[in-house]
């Protein structure tokens, strides 16, 4: 299941590149993205018990949900859109994928919570993999808004996934995740409408240079893009703890990446690739750093931590992606 989503997350990344290039606005796309996968999940919520009563709120969880889906259904997906329009697909998530060093941070120095001796090892070995990456040696010629917006996609989904700790605990994916995407299309409506205009979608009717609808390449973006993966990920959770199904979602970087490279052409020099995988080690070695205490005794995170179950929802993921 994690395998699938992955692919289908990856495969993602290079479809809204395309998308983005037919000249639909970052914010628009994610707007688009973000009505389409809420209508979606509607429609499954009304056909599965107890139906749509799943969706009712209470004064008291508005706003939260509004603070958890406007930081990460539509912040952290319309500045990865940003990100991959002018950075490549492989970089931009590899930046996402930073989340959760700032996470374990938050945790240590923010919550007082135990940590074991490899977070400091992970989080180095991520710093040495992003200058990889970056090639700091070099003229530093990665543009410089699509890493600043993907540091802030980073960290933005961090606060998903520690503000998601507390609101999933009381909700249902189905109702939780439609909400977020609900609010998510409702906050790019509202953006555009401050900006005094309304998202721009024309460029459906068009195709791509080599004659793709790009309406086609859209729905992808939604049902194979966002609604099929986010289900997987969702069922994946009820045979494996969250923390490894989110390092196991690492190989979506890489799948991008290569998706990127056969599709678009993003090829990656060895530094860069050494970098990713090595960012890519220090996150897992992040992410299973933490020690919650219980009525049993410290535990390593990602056994049954609840500050993890946010995690695999990403929108990269993603997510993101």
């Amino acid at each position: 299941m994690i395998a699938t989503a992955a692919t289908l997350f990856a495969v993602n990344g290079t479809i809204a590149k395309v998308i983005l290039r037919s000249g639909i606005q970052a914010h628009d796309l994610t707007t688009l993205r973000a009505l389409g996968s809420c209508l979606g999940l509607v429609v499954i919520g009304a056909m599965l018990r107890p139906g749509i009563g799943r969706f009712r709120l209470t004064r008291r969880e508005l706003p939260m949900l509004v603070v958890y889906s406007v930081a990460g259904f539509f912040a952290v997906p319309t500045l990865y859109f940003v990100t991959i329009s002018r950075l490549p697909i492989g970089i931009g998530l590899l930046f996402e994928f930073t989340a959760p060093l700032f996470v374990a941070l938050w945790a240590r120095f923010a919550q007082g919570q135990a940590v074991r001796a490899r977070l400091w090892v992970g989080l180095g070995l991520s710093l040495a993999g992003l200058a990889c990456v970056a090639e700091i040696w070099g003229d530093l010629r990665l543009d410089s808004l699509g890493v600043i917006a993907g540091f802030v996609a980073a960290i933005l989904l961090a606060v998903y996934y520690l503000v998601g700790a507390h609101t999933v605990a009381r909700r249902d994916s189905i109702s939780i995740t439609g909400w977020g995407f609900g609010i998510s299309a409702v906050a790019g409506f509202a953006t555009r409408a401050v900006t005094g205009g309304a998202p721009d979608w024309s460029a459906l009717t068009g195709t791509t240079a080599g004659g793709a609808p790009i309406w086609l390449l859209s729905i992808y973006l939604v049902v194979l893009g966002t609604l099929v993966p986010y289900t997987l990920i969702m069922a994946s959770l009820r045979h494996l703890p969250p923390t490894s199904v989110g390092i196991l979602s690492m190989i979506e970087p890489v799948l991008a990446g290569a998706f990127a490279w056969v599709v678009l052409g993003e090829a990656l020099n060895a530094a860069q690739l050494g970098g990713g995988l090595l960012l890519l080690f220090g996150v897992g070695l992040a992410e299973t750093a933490r020690v919650e205490v219980g009525q049993n005794g410290p535990h390593a995170s990602g056994e049954h931590d609840p500050a993890d179950t946010a995690a695999p929802q990403r929108d990269s993921s993603p997510a993101a992606a």
